[in-house]
């Protein structure tokens, strides 16, 4: 992509009414565009990022068995209502609004009740289980408040798995696979040495859930750690009847503010009962299947990535999610000189050859160049000018680093592959 041709602009400024650091750095370098508190847009930088975490969280969804689909976003009354859950005092923050036939209708907060009413179609026999069907979409929740840029939104986009299993035996067989890739997904974004599984409420259906919290003083949660096992535990759970059970030392337990990016609860019956989502066992009985949750806020983690990994010149992404591998600025402002020439040869090498860049060669100064580009975050700049030139090559400065080198340009095509490779 040609930054000329990017619409977007970054900004010295963001909006004066935005007090969370992810989405004022985000704003600042135009990935994303504020519609109201709690509602922002993806701009064509921050929807690469989004999809580069889909794309993580997808394989690891789909090497443990799941099946990708996609849910409606209109929910009927009827469905919820079997739940008790379109009760408002029930459950406060559904957006709601009604056809032109007056049919009450509601946004999707959650899945629960929409994949149990759906299922109810295709699970008949112990034949047709296990299965794990998830899906990607926009969730709304009209929250009371909502301050925390796209780490807490009023839409957002999210991954939601739900495991439908025979019994008790099959579900934990599952979830502990899930435990596992979620551990892996905040490895693959690059957060994984500060995200914790922590031990939650389980409600009525088990000792403890699992959400996987994120250090940050911007977070909401108090969480409290054994570094050294690399576990967690809620406050809303912290006793030491917990602190035994899980083995572990009060005395090397650190108390931190946290951030939730990911969850898994066992949830039992509670959303089979209701729709009598049942099957015929082996022994041509009837079975309530037993049901477990696993959702993941893609803004959320990208809102958490950028308020941890950056800087007080901007965005720092790990390469895994980065809009682009590479940016390439040229500097100079004679587009019919040799330097010039020679970074376009570069860019269209470097596409042709597959990998991503971010190609700036727009007419500003090599300051306003570089003070983008630390804003922007991608990992590796590549400098072409009449500097480089002389000196043999290009200049290359990954962005958490302060050092620079000058390489050859058949050293730079050989250093980096496809994203693919």
């Amino acid at each position: 992509m040609r930054q000329s041709q990017l619409f977007t602009k970054t900004r010295k400024e963001a909006p004066a009414n935005e007090v969370s650091k992810n989405a004022i750095l985000l704003i600042r370098a135009g990935y994303i565009h504020k519609e109201m508190a709690g509602v922002y847009s993806y701009l064509p930088l921050g929807l690469r990022v989004l999809k580069k975490i889909e794309d993580i969280i997808r394989n690891e969804m789909n090497t443990i068995g799941g099946i990708e689909m996609r849910t409606s976003i209109i929910q009927t009354k009827e469905v919820w209502e079997k739940s008790n859950r379109w009760d408002d005092n029930i459950v406060d923050n559904w957006f709601k609004t009604e056809l032109k036939n007056g049919t009450e209708i509601g946004l999707s907060f959650t899945n629960e009740e929409a994949y149990s009413s759906m299922l109810t179609q295709y699970i008949h026999s112990y034949t047709d289980l296990p299965i794990y069907p998830y899906d990607f979409k926009n969730i709304f929740r009209n929250e009371t408040r909502s301050k925390s840029g796209i780490m807490r939104g009023r839409e957002f986009y999210w991954k939601a798995l739900y495991s439908f299993s025979k019994d008790d035996a099959e579900h934990q067989e599952f979830y502990e696979k899930a435990k596992q890739a979620y551990k892996n997904i905040f490895q693959n974004v690059g957060i994984g040495h500060i995200t914790y599984m922590t031990f939650a409420s389980g409600g009525s259906f088990s000792k403890f859930s699992h959400e996987f919290q994120t250090i940050t003083e911007a977070g909401e949660d108090t969480i409290y750690i054994d570094e050294a096992k690399g576990i967690a535990i809620n406050k809303e759970v912290y006793t030491d009847e917990v602190i035994e059970s899980l083995g572990l030392n009060k005395d090397k337990i650190i108390e931190q503010k946290a951030v939730e990016v990911g969850n898994i609860f066992s949830l039992g019956t509670k959303f089979s009962e209701p729709f009598n989502l049942s099957f015929t066992n082996e022994s041509g009985e009837k079975q309530l299947v037993t049901m477990g949750s696993y959702g993941i806020g893609l803004g959320r983690l990208m809102g958490t990535i950028a308020e941890v990994l950056s800087d007080d010149k901007g965005l720092i992404w790990p390469t895994s999610v980065s809009p682009f591998s590479l940016h390439l600025i040229v500097l100079g402002k004679d587009k019919e000189g040799d330097t010039y020439k020679k970074a376009e040869e570069i860019y269209n090498e470097l596409t042709k050859k597959g990998i991503e860049v971010l190609f700036d060669d727009r007419d500003e100064s090599a300051g306003a160049k570089f003070a983008d580009s630390d804003l922007i975050g991608i990992p590796m700049r590549v400098v072409v000018s009449d500097k480089s030139i002389a000196a043999g090559g290009v200049e290359i400065k990954e962005r958490k680093g302060d050092k620079s080198e000058i390489i050859t340009i058949e050293e730079l095509y050989k250093t980096y592959k496809p994203n693919c490779e």
